[in-house]
């Protein structure tokens, strides 16, 4: 029997209005053989991960320029924690100063990608870290 495609969610929270590097990656997700569900702009953290619970995800990436990482990328990660579903791992990317990354990640952040990183790179990633919930 076959293994499941990956589903990944890929998010916009916030008030962040840029959504060319979500779509490119979403692409890049897709075309390496990943389900995706991408939530549009604006989405509420509570809003990505209804849509993470309803859609049966394996992850959730997410996407922010806005400078409110620090807040919204840990609401993520607490929201899952509460509906019982931090099984589903949370991994982030946009413009995140270095300083900040060490506490997004013990916020439960699994990895951060800066501008730069390729999207093979990141593929590669999801294609180590992430595997199908049961």
């Amino acid at each position: 029997m076959t293994e499941r495609k990956l589903r990944v969610l890929v998010g916009k929270p916030g008030l962040d209005g840029h959504d060319r590097g979500a779509k490119i990656i979403s692409r890049a997700f897709r075309d390496a053989g990943f389900e995706i569900i991408y939530t549009g702009l604006h989405q509420t953290p509570e809003q990505i991960v209804s849509a993470a619970i309803q859609e049966d995800v394996d992850c959730v990436g997410l996407s922010i320029l806005s400078g409110a990482h620090n807040t919204l990328l840990p609401q993520v990660c607490q929201l899952l924690k509460e509906k019982n579903a931090d099984d589903i791992i949370v991994f982030g990317g946009g413009v995140i100063p270095d300083d900040d990354i060490p506490g997004l990640k013990s916020a439960g952040i699994r990895e951060v990608f800066t501008p730069g990183t390729s999207t093979e790179d990141i593929v590669a990633w999801v294609r180590n870290n992430v595997h199908p919930r049961a």
